[in-house]
């Protein structure tokens, strides 16, 4: 492989904004302004061991995100924690007059963090900001997309099966209808670590179910339950958010089944903007490889321009 050029570098610096400027313009190609405030914790809602929905009051982000983007927030009142963490949009909420309220991010006990967001109640407050990151592309065409999740990776895939079958607006777009289908294929080590499985069932969406230990669904990793299933008819999309290695076997998957394939990948960042570099993944390019931001350029990217074979 050929190391990243220094010019591929300046460029990426180029793309990058101030996050201390207001309204700084969120990644190259988002038509979105950052949202930065201080806001109140709605509900903190359980949905399963370790896993929590936290929605939070802000009708200026919820009016701007979209499936696939994330927010970072912080404890207003804490130096430690010292830097923000990201988190992926769970869905949005809107008022009694349907105007976007709320936003839903969901998230795992694991780390100091999540163990604070896990004490939070009803007015507690969060420093937030986003939109960022590029939001899922649009399946217009596609016959069924299959969102495939390992471990807390269903998250982004509420709001995304909401807007392809037409159920719900993000940001500047009005509701419409993309495909005609979509199916989720969910794994986890055992059966109560399954998290919001009745909001996908609620939209319509087919949910076949693994878990590592047998103890929901088919016993095995979701890449099984994946061949189990076959190969799938043409007009259907993929896409995937999990543990990396997960994303890297549904990656080869697809390459051998010809599947068009998105992944969502799960990266730690420190600032969310693109500035520190802390975040990025190996990309082809025409002359080798470059490095690409997760938290700019992604964090959706198409499965078969990442090179898998770095980690």
């Amino acid at each position: 492989m050929t190391s990243p050029s220094p010019a591929s570098r300046a460029q990426a610096n180029s793309d990058s904004i101030d996050p201390c400027r207001p309204n700084a313009a969120v990644g190259p190609r988002s038509p979105h302004r950052l949202v930065q405030a201080t806001v109140p914790v709605i509900e903190n809602v359980r949905l399963a061991r370790a896993s929590y929905r936290l929605r939070l009051e802000c009708p200026e982000l919820a009016a701007a995100i979209e499936p696939g983007q994330f927010i970072m927030l912080r404890f207003p009142d804490r130096l430690d924690p010292l830097l923000g963490r990201a988190f992926a949009l769970w869905d949005t909420v809107g008022d009694t007059m349907n105007r976007p309220w709320a936003v839903d991010i969901g998230y795992f006990v694991v780390g100091k963090t999540t163990r604070l967001l896990e004490r939070l109640r009803p007015g507690d407050q969060l420093t937030v900001w986003g939109p960022l990151g590029q939001p899922f592309p649009r399946y217009h065409g596609t016959s069924e997309l299959v969102c495939i999740a390992g471990g807390i990776g269903q998250t982004p895939f509420v709001a995304l099966a909401r807007r392809v079958l037409g159920l719900g607006s993000y940001g500047q777009n009005a509701a419409e209808r993309e495909c005609d289908r979509v199916r989720l294929i969910y794994g986890t080590r055992s059966a109560d670590l399954l998290a919001g499985v009745d909001e996908f069932e609620r939209l319509g969406v087919t949910v076949h179910i693994s878990t590592e230990d047998g103890t929901a669904g088919r016993a095995g990793r979701v890449t099984d339950l994946l061949c189990q299933l076959g190969r799938p008819a043409a007009g259907v999309q993929w896409v995937a958010c999990g543990p990396y290695a997960m994303l890297r076997a549904v990656a080869e998957l697809a390459q051998q089944w010809q599947v068009p394939c998105q992944v969502s990948l799960e990266s730690p960042m420190a600032c969310g903007t693109g500035i520190c570099y802390s975040c990025v993944t190996p990309v082809r390019v025409a002359d080798g490889w470059d490095y690409r931001r997760v938290c700019v350029e992604g964090p959706v990217f198409d499965a078969a321009q990442l090179v898998w074979n770095t980690r």
